[in-house]
């Protein structure tokens, strides 16, 4: 019989490539991971592993292996909702990852609502950028994830996960309301913007990366005077009149006094979310998924 802790660690290994990486996941000791390791391919009976070098890659049946282990252990957890469901109210740790603008606007409101609702369901909150999450889901490490892509970097799709649309959403531009940028009328083209100053989120940040090929793409370099973790500092910063910013207008919240304003043929966004197939068969995590599908129609 295949252990099913063993075959998460077998899954772990196909996703994160070493033994190392897979320990420091479970905190677990390389020797403890090589151990249990070890043990499955004793248990399956054939040859999961082979080495190369000081370090170890999975066979054609490792492989084949490692794509059932997913599956096998999201019907386990399955499984083990539906029977405490049976004679109860839906229950459960449902484990859902969302992007920062996606919090304000759709996720904390879902999940206030689902408190009130479905009490006997916990949701485990993790802020992360689209493709963080995305990685997370596909480990495992999440059931749910609120995503984003645009048109001209859609991330390819994946047949172990389920995608919902949830809304969409346009970049604007952000600035102080008293400035002579605010005092503008109609569609802003980005062309005209090249001597003021930007501020952005740290380099590799999805959204600031966004905002700087915008700039680009539109013949310039943005003069960069302030980089920021979270948008509640970037905001107060363009609100304080020292700089300008991109922010899709889900990301702008009604408690700083700044002014958005609509650009030439902006960029929009696709909000949505990710499930793997199979975890879909829990009834709190479609309870989950419906919750923030309402709240995204609301919002």
């Amino acid at each position: 019989m295949l252990n099913p802790w063993r075959l998460r660690l077998l899954h772990q290994l196909h996703l994160l490539g070493t033994v190392r990486a897979v320990a420091d996941a479970t905190h677990l000791s390389p020797s403890s991971v090589s151990q249990q390791l070890s043990t499955l391919e004793t248990e399956a009976k054939t040859q999961l592993f082979e080495r190369v070098g000081r370090r170890i890659r999975l066979t054609p049946a490792g492989v084949t292996l490692a794509g059932h282990a997913a599956q096998i252990l999201d019907r386990i957890a399955a499984a083990e909702a539906d029977i405490a469901d049976l004679h109860s109210e839906p229950t459960g740790v449902v484990r859902l990852s969302a992007f920062t603008s996606a919090f304000h606007g759709i996720v904390v409101p879902a999940v206030a609502a689902l408190a009130e609702e479905h009490p006997r369901i916990s949701v485990q909150l993790t802020e992360a950028e689209p493709q963080v999450s995305r990685g997370a889901l596909q480990r495992g490490e999440v059931d749910v994830a609120v995503c984003a892509d645009f048109p001209d970097a859609p991330v390819p799709p994946d047949a172990d996960l389920t995608r919902l649309p949830l809304t969409g959403d346009r970049v604007v531009l952000v600035t102080a309301r008293d400035t002579a940028t605010a005092e503008r009328s109609g569609r802003v083209d980005l062309t005209t913007l090249a001597d003021e100053p930007w501020a952005f989120e740290h380099p590799g940040a999805h959204l600031a990366d966004l905002a700087e090929r915008l700039c680009r793409r539109a013949g310039f370099t943005p003069r960069a005077v302030a980089r920021f973790e979270s948008h509640g500092t970037l905001l107060s910063h363009v609100e304080a009149g020292l700089s300008i910013t991109l922010l899709p207008l889900l990301a702008v919240h009604d408690r700083y006094a700044v002014r958005t304003l609509d650009l030439v043929d902006p960029p929009r966004r696709d909000i949505h979310l990710l499930a793997r197939r199979t975890t879909m068969d829990r009834a709190a995590v479609r309870i989950v998924v419906e919750a923030l599908r309402g709240q995204a129609r609301a919002a």
